[in-house]
């Protein structure tokens, strides 16, 4: 049994044991994976469960903008580095570009107010040397009309002296203004002609020092004075003082003795016939000064002085007395200097008044226009028109002075400078229409044309430029031309816009390359030449008259004969009559048939020229 048994045993526990495979580890790891048991997932919406925490994320909106602080970059001594380091220390990418937007919305809100303030202050300063002029005009005539009221109040005190025996050269005038009509110029000039001719006559040597000059005259005439001797005021001679309208004279007398031969005695032989002064000193008013002695006396000559005057020129002091016994002489003379010295002051004054303004309106025109500073003449007519009603003209039946045309001159430039092409070209349409109508005025219609020449010209300079940056638009390009064909710049406006596009085609041209199949670089440049050719002569006809096209038509053949030298350059290597040949003159002249469209035919035209030609 034991021997029977045992053998079975070992037999069957054989039998169960599985053989080992090789990889037996991973099949041990599969079989696990396999009989591996989950746990069903919990329950999270239990309302017993707390609440899972969120996560704190920022919002885009909740995140305030940074504003730009305008006080603290007003302020000059602004460190830019620390301000933005200070300011951006913390900032996000999108509070950065918020804060640049904001910044280049300031510059450019800055940048408009600047400029609208330049022509704020312009306008005002405009208006403020208009009113400045016109203040300085009312002051001169209230100068003017206070020195007539002096000189009628001095009239007036003149008239209060007792009148004595005048000379024979008032009596002369007086006579002769009471017969004559005051009113006459010509009347007047004649009466202070005879005034001088009968000084010269009388008066010795006078003619050297009063010279006829229009409006010379005799104020007053006195002959019964003495000069004192200036150590001893003692009379050294008898001399007649003479008045006149710009000088003083002193002439002495000088006594001419004949023999009578039909008197018996010598004493009563000798007689004085006849009495001759001899000029002896002359000055201008505005050199010399007249005092009355008559208060520096003391108490005992007092009265010996009281018909005294003194005459004073420069280091120099001369001292005359009157004969007469009353003072009536001295006084008239004094009141009758200080008049005419007051006139003469005032017409002096008034001629420098005219002078500096005429320099003034010399170096006006000339430092604003310097066009105007080479004309000469025109300076020279302006200076020398002091007539108001000369340099009036007549605006809409109004009537406008030369700081009227300079408004509007001011007006054109700020236009120009603002490139409003329009208004500007409108402005200067104005000023020449007015010029033209200015034909009984040649100075001013000359001031008004070389003012409008020069901005004319400076304006087109502008719109040129402007063509040639857009010559390949249309509607910019007809604008521009029209504009400078109203500023009477056609021609200039043709050349400009033909070379533009000359220069295009040349350019658009050269950017062709060659890389080696030759039909492709005539296909590319034959269509270059000819597509902007059709463009130009499409624009040409739209901005200018039929009358000028014949410029377009030249300009075309030239760049024809261009393309023409090209082709024949790139086919001297070819055999005439090649199929490279055929088909490359076949491109080309189909491409002319482009230009066809505004009435140009270049088919027959397009050839290669022979090695003679």
């Amino acid at each position: 049994m034991p021997h029977v048994n045992g053998p079975t045993e070992k037999s069957t526990k054989s039998s169960r044991e599985r053989p080992v495979r090789p990889g037996g580890n991973t099949a041990d790891l599969v079989k696990r994976r396999y009989s591996t048991r989950f746990v069903q997932p919990s329950d999270f919406n239990n309302a017993d469960a707390p609440p899972v925490p969120k996560l704190h994320l920022p919002d885009t909106e909740s995140i305030q903008s940074i504003t730009v602080d305008v006080e603290a970059l007003k302020d000059p001594g602004l460190d830019p580095e620390n301000y933005t380091a200070t300011v951006l220390s913390d900032a996000s990418d999108q509070q950065l570009r918020e804060y640049q937007t904001s910044l280049r919305k300031l510059k450019n809100r800055a940048s408009t107010d600047l400029q609208q303030n330049v022509y704020q202050n312009r306008t005002q300063f405009i208006k403020i040397s208009k009113d400045a002029e016109k203040l300085n005009e009312d002051m001169r005539a209230l100068r003017s009309h206070m020195s007539d009221l002096n000189a009628s109040v001095s009239n007036l005190s003149a008239n209060t002296v007792v009148p004595e025996a005048r000379s024979s050269f008032e009596n002369a005038a007086v006579r002769t203004r009471k017969q004559t009509n005051r009113s006459s110029v010509a009347n007047l000039e004649q009466i202070y002609n005879n005034q001088l001719q009968t000084l010269w006559k009388e008066v010795e040597g006078s003619q050297k020092f009063l010279p006829a000059i229009p409006g010379r005259h005799v104020e007053i005439e006195q002959r019964r004075w003495a000069e004192l001797d200036a150590a001893t005021w003692k009379p050294k001679q008898k001399v007649s003082l003479i008045l006149l309208n710009d000088h003083l004279m002193v002439a002495r007398e000088k006594s001419r003795n004949r023999v009578n031969p039909n008197t018996s005695s010598m004493a009563e032989a000798a007689q004085k016939v006849s009495t001759r002064l001899v000029a002896e000193k002359c000055w201008p008013l505005q050199d010399i000064d007249m005092l009355d002695l008559a208060p520096m006396g003391n108490a005992r000559d007092k009265h010996e002085m009281a018909n005294a005057i003194s005459i004073r020129c420069g280091h120099e002091s001369f001292t005359y007395q009157s004969e007469r016994s009353s003072s009536t002489e001295k006084d008239k003379l004094l009141q009758k200097f200080r008049q005419t010295s007051e006139e003469l002051r005032r017409l002096l004054r008034n001629d420098t008044d005219i002078s500096t303004k005429n320099k003034k309106a010399m170096d006006f025109y000339s430092t604003r226009d310097p066009t105007i500073a080479k004309k000469t003449d025109l300076l020279r007519s302006l200076s020398n028109s002091n007539d108001r009603s000369e340099i009036l003209i007549d605006v809409d039946g109004k009537q406008k002075n030369l700081r009227w045309v300079e408004g509007q001159i001011d007006e054109l430039d700020i236009e120009v400078a603002l490139q409003h092409f329009e208004d500007a070209v409108r402005i200067i349409e104005k000023l020449r229409k007015l010029a033209q109508g200015l034909k009984g005025n040649a100075m001013v219609q000359d001031l008004i044309n070389t003012k409008i020449d020069s901005r004319a010209s400076t304006l087109a300079d502008l719109v040129v430029e402007r063509l040639i940056s857009t010559h390949s638009f249309s509607n910019a390009t007809k604008t521009n031309i029209a504009w400078l064909v109203r500023l009477g710049f056609e021609d200039r406006a043709r050349e400009s816009f033909l070379v533009a596009r000359s220069e295009t085609i040349t350019k658009r041209a050269r950017q062709c390359i060659f890389e080696g199949d030759l039909r492709d670089y005539v296909f590319q440049v034959s269509f270059v030449y000819f597509t902007l050719m059709r463009n130009t002569v499409s624009i040409y006809q739209k901005c200018f008259p039929p009358l000028m096209m014949s410029a377009c038509v030249r300009w075309a053949k030239e760049h024809l004969d261009g393309f023409n030298v090209i082709l024949s350059r790139q086919l001297s290597s070819v055999q005439r009559g090649s199929p490279t040949w055929n088909e490359c003159m076949d491109q080309a002249k189909e491409h002319t048939m482009m230009v066809n469209d505004v009435g140009l035919d270049f088919k027959e035209l397009v050839r290669v020229k022979e090695d003679g030609e």
